[in-house]
């Protein structure tokens, strides 16, 4: 086989459509719901919280292509194609037969895939007349993403950040402000949601679901204000897809097609990203690519959570969506991979799940850094916690074809780097990081306080 390690697209290759896997799914998702009178919810209500094109792309289930915006294209040269690389060196530490791929994201300029969506939904925010966004995150990719976005479009953007991330990853909060963005901590006194949740509990450090209450809410007490979300719902990862749409294209150029594809899952835009464009072939081919979503062992909601309609944040401001969620005031464990410490995950991957057309697979938080650091140390780039996720599984499915005695071809996206986040690997070095059980009790009291709308 040819020794070729990085395969690039021209310029002129880079898509120039995003691919709607809803349009070419037998079983739709449920639709989101509207939590006052529990029927769908319409363009109008989705309006009063997100920006319009991105509302429409959200509840269009018929196109399967939407056309990327020149402005948009424009903005993804400055990074596009990302490289596909193979791992000829991890797989030489692994002695497996199995060719292991990934598409390096961690190239873009703020160091992630995030600025897929990020740049979009500024672009339609501006394009619309808004001047000020709001957002959550979690490890600050999102945030440092949708800064650099908001910047470029001339937008004023607040970012509230899980707590225990303002304070774990200081840099991606500097880096946000660096962009000009406000960065708050979240749970703060700034919202009522936020007060709210600290007059229960003062020590609260936050998650993602806190986090998204106090935008949300901010955006619509805000004028001009809209609010921007960084994965779980459809349009995010319908920007995302522009990841497996090229990767097609580079798998192609390597002569090889992948046997499975991975992504680390915290609400599903990255997964989806890698994931959709190829799985489009199972569905309207019927080729039989396997799909792997990578979860934290500790924030399980693929593989212990329920399929109920629950809130995507933690005050019970969002649409109510048809999810597998551990419970919309779920209070994750304070691993590294904030990125993934989310309670759901998106509609579109749920329904996916549900119909048995892919699996979710947890990763304790040892293993997800034993398999970085080999990583690092075969392919010269420190990943993200989050991609760390889906290079130990990635390592899972390459020992697997060894004990096997099985050549496969095995594709994940390593979604972000990892050098803003060295105080996890100080940690892990040192032997202070611990894998963290959730208890059956916990989920169970969790899920039982859902409304049972399925």
């Amino acid at each position: 086989m040819d020794k070729q390690k990085r395969f690039f697209l021209t310029e002129n290759e880079i898509p120039t459509r995003w691919y709607n896997i809803v349009a070419d799914m037998k079983n739709k998702p449920l639709p989101m719901l509207n939590p006052k009178t529990k029927k769908p919810i319409t363009l109008d209500e989705m309006t009063v919280i997100f920006n319009r094109a991105c509302s429409e792309q959200e509840l269009n289930t018929t196109d399967a292509w939407i056309e990327i915006p020149e402005e948009v294209r424009e903005l993804y040269k400055n990074y596009r194609s990302t490289p596909l690389v193979r791992a000829y060196g991890l797989e030489k530490a692994l002695d497996t037969p199995a060719h292991i791929y990934f598409k390096n994201e961690s190239v873009s300029p703020i160091g992630s895939h995030k600025l897929n969506s990020a740049l979009a939904q500024a672009y339609y925010c501006k394009k619309e007349g808004v001047t000020n966004i709001t957002t959550e995150t979690g490890a600050g990719q999102w945030g440092t993403a949708l800064s650099y976005a908001a910047k470029a479009f001339g937008l004023e953007l607040a970012v509230y950040m899980v707590k225990v991330s303002y304070h774990q990853k200081p840099y991606r909060r500097s880096i946000m402000q660096t962009f000009g963005a406000q960065v708050i901590a979240s749970p703060s006194m700034s919202t009522r949601a936020g007060k709210d949740i600290l007059t229960v509990n003062p020590n609260y450090q936050g998650s993602l679901g806190t986090a998204i209450s106090e935008a949300v809410e901010l955006a619509t007490q805000t004028p001009n204000c809209k609010y921007v979300l960084g994965s779980v719902l459809n349009h995010v990862t319908l920007h995302q897809t522009v990841i497996g749409l090229e990767a097609e294209k580079q798998m192609e150029m390597a002569g090889e097609y992948p046997d499975v594809v991975i992504g680390c899952f915290g609400g599903g835009s990255n997964f989806g990203g890698i994931s959709f464009p190829f799985m489009r072939h199972n569905l309207l081919e019927g080729k039989n690519i396997e799909f792997l979503a990578a979860e934290p062992a500790s924030c399980p909601k693929l593989t212990r959570g329920i399929f109920q309609y629950d809130f995507g944040d933690e005050a019970g401001y969002t649409p109510m969506m048809p999810m597998f969620t551990l419970g919309h005031d779920f209070q994750p464990a304070h691993i590294h991979a904030g990125g993934l410490r989310y309670h759901g995950a998106g509609t579109i991957v749920s329904q996916l799940l549900k119909d048995g057309l892919m699996k979710g697979v947890d990763i304790p938080q040892l293993e997800s850094f034993k398999a970085a650091t080999l990583f690092a140390q075969t392919e010269g780039i420190i990943p993200a916690p989050e991609s760390a996720h889906a290079i130990a599984t990635a390592i899972r499915e390459a020992n697997k074809a060894k004990e096997e005695g099985k050549q496969k071809n095995i594709l994940f996206c390593l979604s972000g780097h990892g050098l803003i986040d060295m105080t996890a690997y100080d940690q892990y070095n040192a032997g202070d990081l611990t894998n963290y059980e959730l208890p059956d009790e916990v989920i169970k009291a969790n899920v039982d306080k859902l409304e049972k709308l399925i």
